[in-house]
C-alpha cells in the first residue's frame, strides 16, 4: 500500500536547503530501484540531479519535481520544528511540506502503484528531480533537458508538481505560464551639493522619470490564455546615506512578466528608450528567466481534466497565472506540460504545511492521469 505521507514526512526531516539535496534523492531512488526503475545521477556544480525511467519503449511521461526547499528564517517563528515533520490533527508541518516535498511524495507512490498494478504498461514513466529549482536554476533542470534533447529523448508529457492550487487541491491547474524577464540597471550620474545641482547630474531624477514610463506603459491586453504583461521594480538603491549629496549612481532591479504577445526583444528595446528619453546614461543586464508557454489542448490535458474531476467532483480551472516553474525548460522541446500540486496559501512561508488529505487526493489524481495516458482508463470505486 503506498503511504504519500510517510514518504512527504521522511523528505521533509532531510533539510534540503537549497541546492543541497541532504539525500533525498538517494532515498527516492531506492525506491524506485525498488520497483524497476532505472535510476541515473545527473550532478551538475554543486546540484543534485535524479533521472529514472521505468519501461522501455513509446511516449515518454515525465513527472518533474524538486527535492530543494527556501531557507526557513527565524526557527523561533515557527510553531513546529521546520525539519520535524510533525503530523498534528491531520495536517503535516515543515519546510517543503507544500513546495514541494509534498507533492513529489505523491507523485512517487502514484508512480509506484501504477507499475505494481501494470508492470509491463506501454510507454515509459519517468522522473526529473532537481536540487536547483529554488535557487538560480541553471544546473538542474535545464542541465538534464539538455543532456536528455543531446541523447535524443523526447518528453510527451510532463506533470510537474508544483503547489499549482490556491483554495482545495486540483481546484487550478497551471497549462502555462508567462515569460520572465529580469533586469538590472545602473544608472550614472555626477555627484554634487544638493545646493548646486547645476554642477551635478542627479541618476535618481532620470531613473524616475524612466521607471514612471514604464511602470504607466499598457504592454498588451493578454488574451483568453494570458493575463497582461506587467512590469514591476524589485529593488531601488541610490545615494551616499548624506541628505547634501547628490550620488553618482543609482540601481534598479526590475522584472517584466510578460504575455506571448510581446518578446523579449521588445521589452529591452522599450526599456533602453525610456531610460534614454529620461536623458540617463545607463549600464543593463538582462536575465531571461524563461519564455512564454502553454499547453491549451492535447492528451494531458484531457487526462488531468477528467482525473481531477473524478477525485473532487469538480473540474480544475486551467490557468496561466502565478511565478515561473521547471516546466519553462521542458515545454519548448515540444512537451505537453502542466503543474497540478498542493494549494500554496503557505509556501515559502513560515509554518509551511498541507492537510493529510491533499496528499491523499493528490496521489489519486497523479494515479488517474497515468490510468487515462498509459493505461487506457480512469480508476474505478475500488481503486480508490
Amino acid at each position: 500500500m503506498s503511504d504519500p505521507v510517510k514518504l512527504a514526512r521522511e523528505l521533509i526531516r532531510r533539510p534540503s536547503i537549497t541546492p543541497d539535496d541532504a539525500g533525498c534523492q538517494d532515498h527516492i531512488a531506492a525506491l524506485l530501484e525498488a520497483a524497476g526503475f532505472q535510476c541515473e545521477s545527473m550532478p551538475f556544480g554543486e546540484v543534485d540531479n535524479l533521472w529514472a525511467v521505468h519501461g522501455t519503449s513509446g511516449p515518454l511521461f515525465v513527472f518533474a519535481g524538486h527535492t530543494d526547499v527556501v531557507p526557513v528564517g527565524e526557527e523561533n517563528d515557527w510553531s513546529h520544528p521546520p525539519f520535524a515533520a510533525e503530523l498534528i490533527d491531520g495536517v503535516l508541518w515543515g519546510r517543503g511540506a507544500a513546495d514541494m516535498k509534498g507533492g513529489l511524495a505523491a507523485m512517487i507512490t502514484a508512480a509506484l502503484a501504477f507499475v505494481a498494478e501494470h508492470p509491463d504498461h506501454p510507454g515509459r514513466i519517468a522522473f526529473l528531480i532537481t536540487s536547483d529549482e529554488e535557487g538560480p536554476a541553471r544546473d538542474g533542470t535545464r542541465r538534464v533537458v539538455e543532456t536528455l534533447a543531446e541523447r535524443g529523448e523526447q518528453i510527451e508529457w510532463c506533470v510537474v508538481g508544483e503547489p499549482s492550487s490556491r483554495a482545495e487541491v486540483g481546484d487550478t491547474v497551471r497549462h502555462g505560464r508567462r515569460g520572465s524577464l529580469g533586469g538590472r540597471i545602473t544608472i550614472r550620474g555626477v555627484q554634487g551639493h544638493v545646493a548646486y545641482p547645476d554642477n551635478a547630474d542627479n541618476p535618481i531624477h532620470r531613473a524616475v522619470t524612466a521607471l514612471d514610463e514604464l511602470v504607466q506603459a499598457q504592454w498588451d491586453e493578454g488574451d483568453a490564455d494570458f493575463p497582461p504583461t506587467s512590469f514591476q521594480i524589485s529593488n531601488f538603491n541610490g545615494g551616499t546615506g548624506a541628505d547634501n549629496v547628490i550620488p553618482a549612481s543609482a540601481h534598479v532591479m526590475c522584472n517584466f512578466r510578460y504575455s506571448p504577445q510581446c518578446t523579449p526583444e521588445q521589452l529591452q528595446a522599450a526599456t533602453r528608450a525610456a531610460f534614454e528619453r529620461a536623458g540617463a546614461e545607463t549600464e543593463i543586464s538582462w536575465r531571461d528567466g524563461g519564455r512564454p508557454f502553454i499547453t491549451r489542448s492535447g492528451p494531458l490535458v484531457d487526462a488531468a481534466r477528467e482525473a481531477v474531476s473524478n477525485v473532487r467532483g469538480a473540474a480544475p480551472e486551467f490557468s496561466t497565472s502565478g511565478g515561473t516553474s521547471d516546466g519553462r525548460y521542458i515545454a519548448p522541446a515540444g512537451a505537453q506540460v502542466i503543474e497540478l500540486g498542493p494549494t500554496n496559501a503557505t509556501i515559502h512561508a513560515v509554518d509551511e504545511r498541507i492537510p493529510v488529505q491533499e496528499l491523499e487526493q493528490l496521489e489519486l489524481m497523479y494515479r488517474g492521469i497515468l490510468e487515462r495516458l498509459l493505461a487506457g482508463h480512469a480508476l474505478t470505486g475500488s481503486d480508490q
